[in-house]
């Protein structure tokens, strides 16, 4: 097999939830262009009905679903019209999230569980319905979970959504080691700052200037910057991976306190 084989995704069914904009929609196309049939799914269905339209002007399939991650009933009727619609799933993107920018003081009760509801109950309840779904089927598969370099660092009025992605990082890690006996592999993408609709008038601005010293490669990212390592998680090029946290960051982890 050459090794640009092990890329190739078709007759994968693969679920991107948070792909109305971002780095889901990215996600979602880029999987479609590799092969895969595509679920995209969140909140904002008349957005996902444009990405469903641009994946299926490209070549590919895509069928589009009302997903709501803090619902664990929303994540299994979707996982369920995903399986009758495309079959088995064979991988999960767990990509829907929130952020919030507040002191610590500052958080109210209800700040705390609207992150903790998406950014961490969502991913648990998503991949373990996934792999459920994968152990069923009998075939594997792969989850892949977009963690943050402030899972893995720190830094002042992101607490809440620091230790969502804290947790993250260790969800992977623990899921990957029961999962495995399942042939289903679990690692997470830990992107820096990636520059898409929702920030990028932030990242324009002084403060955004401000934070742009502190990314050792003197840019912010962009949505592409993930292809690849999106592409390595979900494929077979890496069969033997389970368990990692790839930081795609232009080297910020390295200057985060």
């Amino acid at each position: 097999m050459r090794v640009l084989d092990k890329f190739d995704l078709k007759g994968r069914v693969a679920i991107v939830t948070g792909a109305s904009s971002g780095l889901g929609w990215r996600f979602a196309q880029v999987l479609a262009g590799q092969g895969a049939r595509v679920v995209v799914a969140a909140r904002r269905t008349d957005r996902l009905k444009t990405l469903k339209g641009e994946i299926e002007a490209a070549g590919g399939e895509a069928l589009a679903l009302e997903l709501d991650v803090s619902s664990t009933r929303s994540i299994l009727a979707a996982l369920d019209q995903a399986k009758k619609h495309f079959g088995a799933l064979d991988i999960l993107v767990n990509n829907a999230g929130r952020a919030l920018e507040k002191w610590a003081l500052d958080v109210s009760p209800d700040d705390w569980r609207a992150i903790m509801s998406t950014n961490l109950d969502g991913v648990w309840f998503a991949a373990q319905s996934a792999a459920r779904q994968m152990i069923e089927a009998g075939k594997g598969g792969t989850i892949i979970n977009t963690a943050s370099v402030l899972g893995l660092g720190v830094s002042k009025i992101t607490t809440p959504y620091a230790i969502s992605k804290a947790a993250v990082v260790q969800l992977t890690r623990a899921l990957a080691l029961e999962f495995a006996r399942h042939d289903i592999r679990v690692n997470a993408i830990a992107p820096g700052y990636i520059r898409t609709e929702i920030n990028q008038h932030f990242l324009d601005t002084e403060a955004g200037r401000n934070m742009l010293r502190r990314v050792p490669q003197r840019r912010f990212g962009e949505p592409e910057d993930l292809d690849g390592v999106l592409l390595l998680l979900a494929s077979d090029a890496s069969s033997f991976m389970t368990g990692s946290i790839i930081t795609v960051d232009g080297g910020q982890l390295l200057d985060i306190s």
